[in-house]
């Protein structure tokens, strides 16, 4: 395992709103290192954009989404196996990573989050001259 990835860690379970006290479910995600950073892929089914919260604070990255199932008209569940409706993870960033240059994509109840190494973790090609 790489630096970046053995060094992004998971910081708890902090975040912004509704309450860093209330309940939620830690969404599945799976961490992808390349030579230009990584990739962060979160399962997040039933969450819509306007319900979801990517955050970067400092050296954290927080995920943040509500679950918005429609129930039809008069029909209410008799049994529910996931109880809780909110999804939290918050993991740290290490210094190799660019915090500023942060991008996210929400397709098919998929959050992809990339997160470039910093300039000076970036491999580079060293030319060397013949004397």
């Amino acid at each position: 395992m790489s630096n970046a990835v053995t060094r992004t860690r998971e910081a708890g379970t902090q975040a912004a709103a509704p309450s860093r006290h209330e309940p939620a479910l830690w969404p599945p995600v799976d961490v992808i290192e390349d030579s230009t950073g990584i990739t962060l892929y979160a399962d997040l089914p039933g969450v819509p954009r306007d319900k979801l919260s990517v955050r970067v604070e400092g050296d954290t990255l927080g995920i943040e989404g509500e679950v918005v199932l429609n129930q039809p008209q008069g029909m209410q569940a008799h049994h529910a196996e996931v109880q809780l409706s909110h999804y939290r993870r918050t993991f740290t960033l290490s210094k190799e990573l660019d915090a500023d240059k942060v991008n996210a994509e929400l397709s098919h109840g998929v959050l992809r989050v990339r997160i470039p190494k910093a300039a000076h973790a970036q491999p580079r090609k060293i030319a060397v001259k013949v004397s």
